[in-house]
């Protein structure tokens, strides 16, 4: 092994350089793309704030630059700068001391995993020039397996159901163009992207029993739709599947969905509640954003990442919660309204006072 920078010969142990003191990057066990990302970051810390102190703000805006190939990476490392643990680490003085402050702080306030929060260290301790030591894991009499990642259990879905196997394409739906109210009737597994996009006329649709996915942006602009009925099969919602339906006024997202999606429902001035199931994991950037008429939304506890701007200018807005949950400690930090129940009462049916 070699040093990246100054390509000296480095004994597997080693945490930095002997020669140039570079840090040795550390691959995270489940991130595969840990080096990767640490050299990006390397890169995009000498080519913008070589000669001038980094800037956080222009920080999490190169981010999405310098990352937009590993969007669920980038994603988790702005969650946590928002959090302020790279202006916490800046702020300490002893190295060592701020390693393990921001391990303690992303482990009991962030709600990340062991791995996600060593991965998230490595990551910012590369890009910042320390060294760094994974912790090394200890032996447990009845080890549990990590829970698999949003892209992997999509990736299990796929794998058991024949998601392609009938698929609706932009053509086959021109002959609803101008249809209010349509029903589909033959067993679709899957909506392409932009199948329905700006279908002006649509009031309802009725989608079938079997249907899978819908792709990004399947039904954007569908600006009169008033009624869609999510069946219980339905998996994966890919992002701005309802971006800008400004007369969507409810919206039920079946159990078994993981995860919300960039834009999903941006600018849905109309839509005034959501139900958010217990198996989605995250809400991504302007996922609720511009819904204007959202007064109440259920967020479970399986929820364990928002982004800062997934309810931006919900100004109606009151989130119903678990207390003490992640979404309960997102609204506090976001001063967003909320509501809470203790755990083990009925998110969705208990009354609250």
């Amino acid at each position: 092994m070699q040093c990246e920078i100054c390509f000296s010969e480095l004994n597997e142990n080693d945490l930095s350089c002997p020669d140039c003191g570079a840090p040795v990057p550390q691959q995270i066990e489940g991130f595969d793309n840990t080096l990767e990302i640490q050299r990006i970051l390397y890169n995009l810390i000498i080519e913008n704030f070589s000669t001038k102190p980094v800037n956080i703000r222009s920080l999490k805006a190169l981010l999405m630059d310098y990352l937009a190939d590993y969007k669920a990476e980038c994603r988790l490392l702005i969650y946590t700068i928002n959090a302020g643990v790279l202006q916490n680490m800046f702020n300490e003085a002893d190295r060592s001391i701020a390693i393990m402050r921001a391990r303690t702080f992303l482990l009991n306030e962030c709600f990340l995993s062991d791995k996600a929060a060593e991965f998230v260290l490595a990551c910012i301790t590369y890009m910042m020039k320390w060294e760094f030591q994974p912790l090394k894991e200890t032996e447990e009499p009845a080890p549990v397996q990590a829970a698999p990642s949003v892209e992997e259990q999509q990736t299990k879905i796929q794998k058991s159901v024949n998601i392609d196997s009938c698929v609706l394409r932009p053509i086959d739906t021109l002959k609803y163009k101008l249809m209010k109210n349509i029903v589909l009737n033959k067993e679709y597994t899957k909506i392409e992207a932009f199948a329905f996009d700006r279908f002006t006329s649509m009031r309802s649709i009725k989608l079938p029993s079997t249907l899978v996915a819908i792709e990004e942006y399947a039904f954007s602009g569908c600006k009169h739709l008033r009624s869609v009925e999510l069946p219980p099969s339905l998996r994966i919602i890919r992002h701005g599947a309802f971006d800008q339906c400004t007369e969507l006024e409810t919206i039920k997202i079946p159990n078994g969905v993981l995860e919300i999606e960039d834009n999903t429902f941006l600018g849905c001035t109309a839509l005034s509640m959501a139900d958010i199931p217990p198996t989605v994991t995250s809400i991504g950037v302007q996922a609720f954003s511009n819904c204007e008429s959202l007064t109440m939304i259920y967020i479970p506890d399986s929820v364990k990442f928002i982004d800062e701007n997934a309810f931006m200018f919900c100004p109606k807005l009151t989130i119903k919660c678990y207390e003490n949950s992640y979404a309960h400690k997102y609204c506090i930090n976001h001063n967003l309204n909320c509501k809470t129940v203790p755990f083990g009462m009925d998110l969705y049916n208990s009354v609250i006072i």
